[in-house]
């Protein structure tokens, strides 16, 4: 239980911050495959699997809520105080985890001509994807959103970028946050949140139906990424990869999406003990999965 819940930990604190995503962690830690089929037995019909799946599940989100309120609380601090370190420590994590995924994998693929050819292309459609949204947050500076003021089309706003937030958080990539980012929603989602912790209802029913798009995101992509991996794997592999990859890019551009928008990350503001720091991290979580492996 409580290595769940540490797993379910690391992914918050990756899905909470615009960067790399929750998918990403599992993926490192060695438990993504088991999330996408823990999610899809909760409604299977064999109550083993449905009772083995919740409990994965709920030991997972147990971590998972304490990781993303101190998120909330601590790393939204550091991120707007911090940002140049935060940053240079997320692509340490990000850079690291690249290799450790391909050469986990490296057994499922081949190497005729072919098969590199269109292992390439859903790495460029990966990495391209990202680096158009990341590109679209850098440039979305509109006024806030009042989350306190609910109206038709707001409410389907928010549902609607639930379901393609848990999409992001569950892809490994890019995270849900920097897709907040892209429809001026990460600061106003956030605040929120935290007002709902202090016992402030004025914003319950935006989170009530951020949380609905969030619930019909995760059935529906879950079933897409499981049979994806199933059917079509190295191809979906390498298209993980391009999203990882780009997430770098996302992570430079990261300062800009601050309350107070800052210069993106330099070579003159890159912190490089905090890059070796987010190296030595993804080293040390990998050394652990492999413990438990053997």
């Amino acid at each position: 239980m409580i290595g769940n819940s540490i797993n379910g930990f690391c992914m918050a604190l990756a899905d909470s911050i615009p960067g790399v995503s929750g998918g990403t962690i599992a993926y490192i830690l060695g438990f993504y495959d088991t999330l996408l089929e823990s999610i899809n037995n909760v409604f299977s019909k064999d109550k083993l699997q449905r009772k083995t799946a919740l409990t994965f599940l709920i030991q997972l989100l147990i971590g998972w809520l304490i990781g993303f309120i101190l998120s909330i609380i601590i790393l939204s601090t550091l991120f707007t105080n911090h940002i140049y370190f935060m940053s240079s420590l997320l692509i340490g994590l990000t850079i690291s985890s690249i290799p450790l995924i391909f050469f986990e994998e490296k057994n499922i693929f081949k190497l005729d001509a072919k098969s590199i050819i269109k292992y390439l292309v859903f790495f460029l459609i990966g990495f391209t994807l990202v680096i158009l949204i990341s590109t679209n947050a850098s440039n979305n500076l509109e006024a806030k959103t009042d989350l306190t003021n609910i109206n038709f089309y707001l409410g389907l706003k928010l549902v609607f970028i639930g379901i393609l937030a848990i999409s992001t958080m569950i892809l490994p990539g890019i995270s849900g946050s920097s897709l907040l980012v892209i429809f001026n929603l990460y600061i106003p989602i956030i605040s929120a949140i935290k007002e709902l912790l202090s016992f402030n209802f004025e914003y319950f029913w935006a989170i009530l139906l951020f949380g609905c798009g969030i619930l019909i995101g995760a059935i529906t992509t879950v079933k897409i990424v499981k049979n994806a991996l199933k059917k079509h794997r190295s191809s979906t592999i390498c298209f993980i990869l391009g999203l990882i990859s780009a997430a770098i890019y996302s992570i430079i551009l990261g300062p800009t999406s601050l309350d107070i928008p800052q210069e993106p990350l330099s070579f003159s503001t890159f912190n490089i003990l905090a890059f070796l720091f987010g190296l030595f991290i993804i080293l040390l979580l990998h050394k652990i999965k492999n413990k438990k492996i053997q």
